[in-house]
């Protein structure tokens, strides 16, 4: 995860992304050759894959909650694939936010349930299947998977973190990537730019190039005025905490205590008292992620401290509003064309 992955990640190629080019060839290789051989179960119903060509968190999940209610607009029943990180559920399993607990199907697919059905499972065909059969659903969204090996994509929308791009453009373990850059492109169908920087602008020129469409979105605090001129203790456990600091802070709020952890971090009794007696100590608010909020929600906080927790909520905010339709029409119209082949 990214806020456990090295720093020289995201800076320039140094030494120790050198010294691990060896190790980052073979798993390029391993992953490349997956990609490439795989055979891909074709779903009975239209797929879109909203993905990243690195580890860690770009702001997919709004985009995915995003692309799921346009989809409720057109008349369609979404559903939603994920792994499902830090679940215990061996079995493909309908998410149960009123039942389920973070730990038994973590904390992304119970944020993504509140918008859309959410089938947790490894094995992406398999909770595709259930979420046919047992929801009903025709469309599906697969939340990250893009490199996966399981299920044939009928359009994979690739989110590029606008402040952090590619880091230094290696494999892992010398970098970010999750395989070589060149063999994940060419399975992309489009490129979403997420956020304000320039970081990402070498892999938008290289989507411009090749006649990808290149699509630009940001994440948009909801009711942003409610949170201006207030004092938070802010802490995240999420891809790229600081990303959520300097959200709540373009609010207008004050970010006087800011304590980033590791991506999909549960939370002990003890950090939570700490974190309360800190917030007490130095008279603010207590405020995290939707994310994190889901997974306190679920079975990490006591109702004491959940009473006291304000959370910001982001939404995907497109620059052209009829993007997140096109990019649902494009996938169902590439479905119908891939059954018309069979």
């Amino acid at each position: 995860m990214v806020s456990e992955a090295p720093p020289f990640w995201w800076g320039q190629t140094d030494w120790r992304a050198r010294a691990l080019w060896p190790a980052s060839a073979l798993y390029g290789m391993v992953a490349g050759r997956r990609m490439k051989n795989a055979r891909r179960e074709r779903i009975d119903a239209p797929v879109l894959c909203v993905g990243n060509f690195t580890v860690g968190g770009t702001g997919k999940t709004p985009v995915a909650i995003a692309l799921a209610q346009q989809a409720r607009r057109m008349g369609l029943t979404p559903g939603i694939l994920s792994r499902g990180h830090g679940g215990s559920f061996a079995a493909p399993h309908i998410v149960d936010p009123a039942h389920d607990a973070a730990k038994h199907v973590g904390d992304e697919p119970l944020l993504l349930a509140e918008h859309a059905a959410v089938a947790v499972s490894p094995d992406r065909a398999a909770g595709a299947r259930l979420l046919i059969a047992d929801r009903h659903c025709d469309f599906l969204i697969m939340d990250d998977g893009f490199q996966s090996a399981r299920i044939h994509i009928d359009y994979a929308l690739v989110v590029v973190d606008a402040l952090r791009g590619l880091g230094n453009g290696r494999v892992v373990p010398a970098g970010p990537l999750r395989a070589p850059l060149a063999m994940q492109f060419s399975y992309a169908d489009a490129l979403l730019k997420m956020g304000i920087g320039d970081a990402a602008d070498i892999v938008v020129r290289q989507a411009a190039r090749a006649a990808k469409p290149v699509f630009e979105a940001r994440a948009e605090p909801r009711a942003p005025e409610k949170f201006a001129g207030r004092r938070f203790l802010a802490f995240a456990g999420i891809g790229h905490p600081q990303k959520f600091f300097d959200t709540l802070a373009a609010t207008g709020a004050t970010v006087v205590l800011a304590h980033p952890f590791p991506d999909h971090h549960v939370f002990s009794s003890d950090e939570l008292d700490d974190l309360a007696t800190a917030a007490s100590v130095g008279q603010l608010e207590l405020i995290t992620t939707a994310k994190d909020a889901a997974r306190l929600r679920h079975g990490g906080a006591g109702d004491a401290f959940l009473t006291r927790l304000n959370v910001l909520e982001v939404d995907a905010r497109f620059d052209l509003d009829h993007t997140p339709e096109r990019i649902v029409m494009t996938t169902v119209k590439a479905w119908k064309d891939r059954r018309l082949k069979v």
